[in-house]
């Protein structure tokens, strides 16, 4: 069965609701909103203004995982704060979903790279999850969006490193891509059916 596809020219807050409400889901229970925080020192990611309207339509919490390389976003204190700088806390509740261990392993016997993906825990506070992406390069995954915040985005740190290593979190850096790319598939499938 072929996707369903909404298309708009008009780039607006409104306008995301408009096309949410299109799609005629009801998102149950407490909802996981996952965003990207943004990167300190970069204006490049949707503000917390854009996604506003949805995001109070929908009645979430915004939630991110810390990364797997330094900066302002790999331990929870230093991303709660880039959160609040970025504005986001001032107008939503946010979590860090792996803001201390263990993770949550979420099985994939099916993957055709990984077996295992290693999300932050604190997934388990939620009965199901909006993705709200943007498109932006990403040196080994090419464009990054829905797909990368389904995996990369819910893995924990540790997570990160397993899928960028197809498996092996200490070739991280240097794994190939086309693992690379399987890994992420396979761990945004064990997202989608978490929930």
């Amino acid at each position: 069965m072929k996707s369903k596809v909404y298309f708009s020219k008009t780039i607006s807050p409104e306008k995301v609701l408009e096309l949410y409400k299109m799609l005629n889901v009801e998102l149950k229970g407490n909802v996981a909103i996952k965003v990207h925080s943004g990167e300190k020192g970069n204006q490049n990611f949707l503000k917390p203004d854009f996604w506003k309207p949805t995001i109070d339509y929908v009645k979430g919490t915004v939630v991110e995982c810390n990364t797997a390389y330094e900066g302002a976003r790999n331990t929870t204190k230093r991303h709660i704060k880039l959160f609040k700088d970025h504005g986001w806390s001032a107008h939503f509740p946010v979590e860090i979903l792996d803001d201390e261990g263990p993770d949550k392993v979420l099985e994939i016997p099916d993957g055709k790279r990984i077996k295992k993906n290693y999300v932050g825990k604190n997934i388990e506070k939620y009965d199901s999850m909006l993705v709200l992406s943007h498109f932006k390069g990403h040196p080994s995954g090419g464009y990054g969006g829905a797909l990368k915040q389904l995996s990369i985005g819910v893995a924990s740190s540790f997570g990160k490193a397993y899928i960028h290593g197809a498996g092996v979190p200490e070739e991280k850096w240097t794994s190939v891509r086309d693992h690379f790319l399987e890994s992420m598939a396979d761990a945004a499938k064990s997202v989608v059916e978490y929930f």
